[in-house]
């Protein structure tokens, strides 16, 4: 219980930083699936659906947006993503007007360092996006269960600034959450 309303108050401050945004229009709708590379990922064996990491974008009710955002990493022992620790918990975030991502990150057969590469991705896709979508690029957490848990501890520890001469504009920004939530 103390966690829950630990990450409770950690959450309300963080979202409530800045007044609520109507600029979430240019957001992609919610429900819309985002690939994290428009090639083949990084480390990639294939290309089929568990070969491509993603995001799917899940935003708060008009008017309600914070401008804060998460990523959200599922546990699910790196064999898998539990959906209970997506969608609803997407769900409840928006509730406090947080828009969130759930991340599908890669899982087995694939080992460190193809999960760690695919959340770093996530955070540096959302905050290369931020203005765009009317979000504040200073406040972009990553929030993971288990296993998701332990990806995002690492995505938060072993961030990198970003390479201001990458081709790629997302590799430019930093993959460094503002806050990370472990559960």
């Amino acid at each position: 219980m103390r966690v829950t309303r630990l990450s409770t108050i950690l959450l309300a401050t963080f979202a409530a930083a800045h007044l609520p945004t109507s600029a979430s229009a240019q957001l992609p709708a919610a429900g819309t699936e985002i690939r994290l590379w428009s090639g083949q990922a990084p480390l990639a064996t294939g290309d089929g659906p568990e070969d491509t990491p993603a995001i799917t974008v899940y935003r708060p009710e008009p008017g309600k947006a914070t401008g804060a955002a998460f990523i959200v990493l599922p546990g699910g022992g790196y064999r898998g993503r539990a959906a209970h620790e997506g969608e609803p918990i997407a769900t409840w975030l928006n509730s406090v007007g947080v828009t969130a991502f759930v991340a599908r990150y890669r899982v087995s057969p694939y080992r460190h360092p193809a999960p760690l590469s695919d959340a770093q991705r996530a955070i540096r896709y959302v905050r290369a996006n931020a203005k765009a979508w009317g979000l504040d690029a200073e406040r972009i957490g990553i929030l993971g269960f288990s296993a998701g848990g332990h990806l995002a501890s690492t995505a938060a520890t072993q961030f990198a600034e970003g390479d201001p001469s990458a081709t790629d504009p997302i590799e430019r920004v930093s993959s460094r959450p503002d806050l990370a939530i472990l559960i």
